[in-house]
């Protein structure tokens, strides 16, 4: 797996003839992962609201005028009840996400509870909870965790038009944090923002050239929250189409081959041929369920319907940049 990608080689992928680009995708695609079987997985908000950080996008923020009011920690009884659900619906990975800058040292023992719990369903259990210490990144790996979320959202060059309250570099100290500990990391971000291609180019390079790819790469939409800095901006409009959409995808796959790529928010904007074609060009992870955090989702009977027309099934191989840990 190559680490070594330039920004020239990732912007010659998103110049290539749109069906060239998806041909040569699916092709790495079928060389790394299980054709036909899509992971899914449950995303809930584990303490909603009141994040201090001003990301233009998230309804969650304290800067945001979305009406969504904060609330305390879910209990430890109540996050694994919705992860039963999540498991009896087909889910093989759980997500737990916290409005937080980062967690306080005060709820990790609750936080550390729920990852035992949820693991031991025999779900994957993954966690995203801002930025965190070296010591509190242990503490979620000697409790079960198996995935850290952390995203860098968006290019180096674009990142400060949508977030001033936390750098480039505190996110990506925070993936070092979460490999040092040993935990697997689940890294992408939004497109869709405003930005232009040079930044979506810029943003795949910056996943690409890490010292290890994410085992989990996380492709969202921006979907436009009235309230929200970029909601409010970009109110009605669709600011990527959706053959770009699926160009980035496409570009995510041949540069991270090993890694799991998901279709996240937004999709519930998309047709059942758009994310097809991101399928085709080597997406292999949704989340399903009706809510992503506080924004609608499609569905567990809507996603089995489209599974259903597209011949898809639940993931049951192993994930490729796991077994190579594994292995090592």
């Amino acid at each position: 797996m190559r680490t070594d990608w330039t920004r020239v080689e990732i912007a010659e992928l998103f110049d290539l003839p749109f069906t060239a680009l998806v041909f040569l995708a699916a092709q790495v695609h079928r060389a790394n992962h299980a054709a036909g079987e899509v992971q899914l997985c449950t995303l809930l908000s584990i303490k909603t609201g009141g994040c201090p950080e001003d990301c233009g996008y998230c309804s969650q923020s304290a800067y945001a005028e979305s009406g969504l009011k904060a609330e305390k920690l879910m209990d430890v009884d109540a996050v694994l009840a919705s992860a039963a659900e999540a498991k009896a619906a087909g889910s093989q990975r759980f997500c737990m996400g916290a409005a937080w800058r980062s967690p306080k040292d005060r709820d990790m023992d609750k936080v550390c509870a729920m990852i035992a719990g949820v693991k031991a369903m025999g779900l994957e259990t993954c966690m995203t909870l801002g930025m965190l210490t070296g010591d509190q990144a242990r503490q979620l790996k000697d409790a079960g965790l198996d995935y850290y979320n952390h995203n860098i959202d968006t290019s180096p060059e674009h990142y400060g038009d949508v977030i001033t309250t936390r750098t480039f570099q505190d996110r990506l100290d925070t993936l070092e944090e979460v490999r040092s500990a040993g935990i697997s990391v689940c890294c992408g971000g939004i497109v869709g923002m405003g930005e232009s291609r040079e930044d979506r180019v810029g943003f795949i390079h910056a996943l690409a050239t890490l010292p290890r790819h994410p085992e989990s790469v996380p492709v969202n939409a921006l979907v436009p929250v009235k309230g929200t800095v970029l909601g409010d901006m970009f109110a009605g409009e669709r600011l990527i189409d959706d053959i770009e959409f699926v160009r980035t995808v496409a570009v995510a796959r041949i540069t991270m081959p090993k890694s799991m790529v998901r279709l996240s928010a937004g999709r519930e904007s998309m047709s059942a041929a758009t994310q097809a074609l991101c399928f085709l060009a080597g997406a292999n992870s949704i989340f399903t369920g009706d809510k992503l955090l506080t924004t609608a989702n499609t569905g567990d009977s809507a996603d089995a319907a489209l599974f259903a027309k597209l011949g898809l099934k639940p993931m049951e191989a192993e994930e490729p940049m796991r077994t190579l840990e594994a292995a090592e």
